[in-house]
């Protein structure tokens, strides 16, 4: 496995000298403590290393070494900064390094091997840096909670890390807090670099989703030079941040509830260097003070942020008005009769005609009519008709807030990830100006 930079994680081996090697190798292996995932390497001295499984090699072992095994030889033990990985590791892939590992250590300790073990092994993983993070749906036979903690010190041997977590469901608390277990290390933060930018977290606290990076490149690429943007549900940076390094925005009010996000946001916006271009307001955005400032508003939060809607359009500018980038999980499922947000007889009753509402005051040349130019043509009819129905919604609610009609477009709907089967995550970029005044 590789460490953050693309180089080998360091490897524990023993020294001693090449004429007891294989009496070393033999020991080794008996106790299931050689690695079979690097090569055996001579030293500049002339001495060789026999790397070995764990974060060390136990003082009980050395003494049996030096005093039983191999009476009189030279025994040490070092790190490999620069492991060579062995033949049979070079063809082996980590998930079956991991079984191979994980199987030979669990009969070791007296446990039968099993069909029910093997299948509870994970497939995949995430890797953030020499922490591993693993899926709910592994290591839950009960024959595991026997064999920790030592299991995770193997877990992570096999696979080249120093900590290990788990995950569990996403806590419905509202600050979308990952129900993240440490298993092995001292702390869950770490550091992920994605285009060129920096994130450091604590993996405990804060979520992070690599599905989204196609939506950081994107916002990454919009032309936002001299723009103030608004991003209601910040989190660690994951939006501000692309925003701020390569769009150009020329400030961000970032929204955010959660203090370990903030806490994590802070020292993001400071490692790249635009904690200058920047303000954290730190609780509900709803309560938020800020209007007639945005050119831009980011409204990163699924399922829905709908919520956010109207503080939205509160701190869009008067004059001008700006882009809003809203995120949904819309469902697609085959044959569901899909009815979106303002379609129920309650709704329907609040927001009584709002496209006609629309169209009838913008007037010398605003009008449109509702299914105006679209930039959507791959997309699917569910996004189609919850993006024209966001849109009409929306329409409305600028009209209150501002006390004057307004116009909006969708300028472009973007998927960004299948979030559940028939569960899509797109975003919406709908354009919202305000109607020209009439003579």
């Amino acid at each position: 496995m590789e460490r953050e930079g693309g180089k080998p994680a360091a490897v524990v081996a023993v020294v001693t000298e090449p004429r007891f090697t294989q009496r070393y190798r033999e020991y080794l292996e008996k106790q299931k403590l050689l690695d079979r995932r690097h090569r055996v390497e001579k030293m500049p001295d002339g001495t060789v290393a026999l790397p070995v499984l764990g974060e060390t090699l136990p003082e009980q072992h050395l003494h049996e070494l030096r005093d039983r095994v191999a009476p009189g030889s030279t025994c040490t033990v070092t790190q490999l900064l620069d492991p060579v990985p062995s033949k049979k590791a070079q063809g082996c892939s980590p998930a079956q390094r991991l079984c191979l590992e994980v199987s030979r250590w669990v009969e070791g300790r007296g446990v039968m091997w099993s069909a029910e073990l093997e299948a509870d092994l994970p497939r995949s993983w995430q890797r953030h840096g020499d922490l591993l993070l693993l899926s709910e749906d592994c290591f839950q036979a009960k024959q595991w909670k026997h064999l920790e903690p030592e299991l995770w010190e193997t877990v992570a041997s096999a696979l080249g890390v120093r900590r290990v977590a788990k995950r569990g469901r996403v806590s419905p608390d509202g600050a979308r807090t990952p129900a993240v277990t440490l298993l092995l290390g001292d702390h869950g933060w770490v550091e992920h670099v994605d285009n060129g930018i920096r994130y450091k977290f604590d993996v405990t606290r804060c979520m992070f989703s690599f599905g989204n990076i196609t939506e950081k490149l994107r916002v990454a690429s919009l032309p936002c030079a001299g723009e103030v943007l608004v991003d209601l549900y910040a989190g660690i940076g994951y939006f501000t941040l692309p925003f701020l390094v390569h769009a150009g925005a020329a400030f961000v009010h970032a929204c955010e509830w959660n203090p370990h996000a903030v806490a994590a946001l802070r020292k993001n916006l400071d490692i790249n260097g635009v904690a200058d271009r920047c303000k954290i307001h730190f609780g509900d955005n709803r309560k938020l003070k800020l209007s007639n400032i945005a050119d831009r508003v980011n409204l990163g939060l699924i399922p829905s942020s709908e919520e956010g809607w109207p503080i939205a359009c509160q701190v869009l500018r008067h004059d001008a008005g700006g882009i809003l980038h809203i995120h949904q999980n819309v469902e697609s499922y085959p044959g569901k009769n899909h009815q979106p947000p303002g379609s129920s007889e309650m709704e329907k009753e609040h927001w009584p005609y709002p496209q006609q509402m629309i169209t009838s005051h913008c007037t010398n040349g605003a009008t449109r009519d509702s299914r105006g130019k679209r930039q959507s043509a791959a997309t699917k009819p569910e996004w189609q008709r919850w993006a024209e129905s966001a849109e009409t919604r929306l329409a409305t609610l600028l009209q209150q807030v501002h006390g004057t009609p307004w116009k909006t477009q969708i300028l472009h709907i973007q998927p960004v990830k299948s979030y559940a089967p028939h569960v899509d995550h797109i975003v919406l970029d709908l354009e919202c100006r305000p109607c020209p005044l009439v003579g």
